[in-house]
């Protein structure tokens, strides 16, 4: 099965454990920005985003939790709207996400759905969510479902993050948050604390790797860019780093 005539091995790069191993650590707490889906007053979503940032930075995280409105729909605005540039630089800015929606009609909400569209894959040659961590979440008023958890899992594939495997459902919102928006003790809340611990542990364990994680065969070969040339690149460049 050695015969591969479509595969240009200039470009194919067998996983080396040695570049797994990240050539410095960075030191900085991880960074972690929040979205959530309602403009209501009365916010589900936000109390659970906003418990999962208080968690966060009892973990020793920095977080930005991202305010959605005035953001324009997309196509009714464009990359130059405050909004957009606020959404995108927070993006770049992050290590990790949390995206949290409620779930209507079976479905993550239009306001969730157009900050993700805003979102590029590819801008002047950077990606803002290409290669970090993205924990899901989402709030029903009524019984536990995971329609809006499944729908944020294929939106993260798509926009090419390390999705962690566990997640946050909570049933019955409205019952699982107090008059100040606290999430009451149960275990609703106990998971949303397993979700954030393992968000960080994939982001430290990934944030320094994720150059080389999802570095591909086709793009380097659509760029003509060999695996040797990258590796006498990262020898060069090793004593800098």
């Amino acid at each position: 099965m050695t015969d591969q005539p479509a595969l240009d091995a200039r470009f194919l790069d067998a996983p080396d454990l040695s570049r797994l191993e990240p050539g410095r650590r960075s030191q900085h707490p991880p960074r972690i920005l929040l979205l959530y889906g309602s403009l209501r007053e009365r916010s589900y979503s936000r109390f659970a985003t906003e418990e999962a940032a208080r968690i966060l930075e009892q973990l020793g995280c920095e977080t930005r939790i991202f305010d959605p409105r005035g953001l324009p729909l997309p196509d009714d605005g464009g990359p130059d709207h405050p909004k957009v540039q606020e959404l995108r630089a927070l993006s770049l800015w992050s290590e990790g996400q949390v995206w949290c929606s409620p779930e209507r009609h079976g479905a993550v909400t239009g306001v969730m759905k157009s900050q993700i569209d805003w979102l590029p894959l590819n801008s002047g040659g950077v990606r803002p969510t290409q290669g970090r961590t993205l924990a899901v979440m989402q709030v029903s008023g009524g019984s536990q479902s995971f329609n809006a958890v499944n729908g944020l899992r294929l939106l993260g594939r798509w926009m090419r993050m390390i999705t962690i495997p566990n997640q946050s459902s909570v049933a019955k919102a409205w019952q699982e948050f107090d008059e100040a928006g606290r999430m009451r003790p149960s275990a609703f809340y106990d998971r949303v604390v397993d979700v954030m611990e393992e968000l960080v542990k994939f982001t430290l364990l990934t944030r320094d790797r994720s150059d080389y994680l999802v570095d591909r065969y086709s793009e380097r070969r659509a760029a003509g860019r060999t695996v040797e040339g990258d590796r006498i690149a990262d020898a060069v460049l090793a004593p800098v780093r």
